[in-house]
């Protein structure tokens, strides 16, 4: 991704590797500071997992992968250090295939490593292409959470679309849902169309539906955690909101992910698991209370959106419809990484 440090444009991703050292940009800091992270062994890297240093399910895949080759180097036990990894965030399915992806090729433990977290951002990239079709000049998109490279390594993939439209010579238009209440929309995926360039409005969650319905939204494209056999799918708490509102609206609502983030061994978003985090998310920003001492809080991270609100799922092998989904189960996970 393109960051501008100090007036100097860089490409960063948001993971990457440094024998035996794990780096990533600090997305908790974002985007009042821009700050390297260095991850030294399991326990730090399952902190900063679970802490949302490192957040978005591919980029969590990406450092899981890169945790397993970490304890390979450091002569830890890769089996352990797997269940360590795979205790920290329950609902994304990146994390769990990328550490078994590794486990599998443990004795080539770093170079398995780098082949998945290459195939990620080739994935994305291929997401942007199929994603573009979609995206016709002066479009109107709606967003929420991030999606972008923070969450995918690189490119992203409910942003790699918008990017690839950008770079294409399309003029996008993007409405970014602040995302309470970690406010990945307002920091992170309003951070990276900064330094795109791309033109867009942060928004408060509350106003998707006063714009939908005043035919100011295009279409809407969304990320994914995890998406079951019949297409239900798992993102940040909000979403499905955001899918009955289009529906009732007339507007094709995407949902943007690759194949490791389909989970085909659960049939529908009943058998998700959703995280609950802690109530302090809900009732301080910043350290100062925003609501009585007396009142609790209920913070679940993620919703489960029905397929049948889904209009298509934008994929490296494609768009989809949920009753066409057994055509990439059939793909094999494994595929595109055999091809790097």
């Amino acid at each position: 991704m393109k960051v501008n440090l100090n007036g100097r444009i860089s490409e960063v991703k948001a993971v990457w590797y440094e024998e035996p050292v794990i780096k990533m940009i600090d997305q908790r800091v974002l985007p009042e500071k821009f700050q390297i992270v260095d991850i030294r062994d399991t326990r730090e890297l399952y902190n900063a997992i679970k802490n949302m240093t490192v957040r978005g399910a591919p980029s969590i895949g990406a450092a899981a992968a890169y945790g397993i080759a970490q304890a390979n180097a450091l002569g830890i036990d890769v089996v352990e250090a797997g269940k360590t990894i795979k205790a920290s965030r329950p609902t994304a399915n990146d994390l769990f295939f990328a550490v078994n992806f590794v486990l599998q090729h443990r004795s080539e433990a770093k170079k398995y490593a780098e082949k998945y977290v290459d195939s990620i951002v080739e994935r994305s990239r291929l997401i942007g292409v199929n994603g573009n079709e979609l995206i016709g000049n002066n479009k109107r998109i709606l967003t929420h959470c991030n999606a972008g490279a923070l969450a995918s390594v690189d490119y992203g993939t409910a942003l790699s679309p918008i990017r690839i439209a950008k770079d294409a010579g399309k003029k996008p238009f993007v409405w970014v849902d602040e995302t309470r209440p970690r406010l990945q929309g307002s920091r992170l995926t309003a951070w990276e169309l900064v330094q795109e360039g791309i033109d867009h409005k942060v928004i408060a969650d509350n106003a998707a539906g006063f714009l939908m319905e005043r035919g100011e939204v295009d279409l809407a494209i969304v990320g994914a955690d995890r998406i079951t056999r019949n297409g239900d799918f798992a993102n940040k708490i909000g979403t499905y909101e955001k899918a009955v509102l289009a529906k009732e609206n007339g507007i094709n609502f995407y949902v943007a992910a690759p194949l490791s983030t389909f989970d085909f061994s659960i049939e529908t978003g009943r058998d998700i698991p959703i995280e609950f985090r802690a109530e302090e998310e809900v009732s301080e920003v910043k350290g100062i209370r925003i609501s009585p001492k007396e009142s609790s809080s209920y913070n679940p991270a993620f919703d489960v959106t029905p397929a049948k609100y889904v209009s298509g799922y934008i994929t490296e092998y494609g768009i989809f419809k949920n009753t066409e989904l057994n055509r990439i189960e059939d793909k094999g996970n494994e595929a595109i990484i055999e091809q790097i």
